[in-house]
């Protein structure tokens, strides 16, 4: 009967391990997998966005889950982009009427 209060520790121990696991390494990236979720749920035609390889650029087109993007001055530059590829996201300044 001994032997089994070792083993009841055990498995508290690996339940611990894994708590300390799901807290520390699981849950925040669920949190900011969420978070780009609701990133990329805001892109609109006419939003400069921050590609995943550092380029910037403005959206023309949305598809489910491809965008057209418009890199640099030359306006014959477009190039469709999986959204789950897209950084970050800025909204265009509205200007204000005097």
């Amino acid at each position: 009967m001994a032997g089994l209060g070792g083993n009841g520790g055990i498995i508290l121990m690996y339940v611990a391990i894994i708590g300390v696991f799901y807290f520390f390494m699981i849950r925040p990236r669920q949190k900011e997998q969420k978070k780009h979720q609701q990133l990329l749920a805001s892109v609109a035609i006419g939003d400069i966005v921050l590609t995943s390889c550092g380029f910037y650029g403005e959206v023309i087109d949305i598809t489910d889950d491809t965008v057209i993007v418009e890199f640099g001055n030359n306006k014959n530059c477009r190039i469709p982009m999986q959204k789950s590829h897209i950084a970050n996201v800025e909204k265009p300044k509205v200007a204000a009427s005097s």
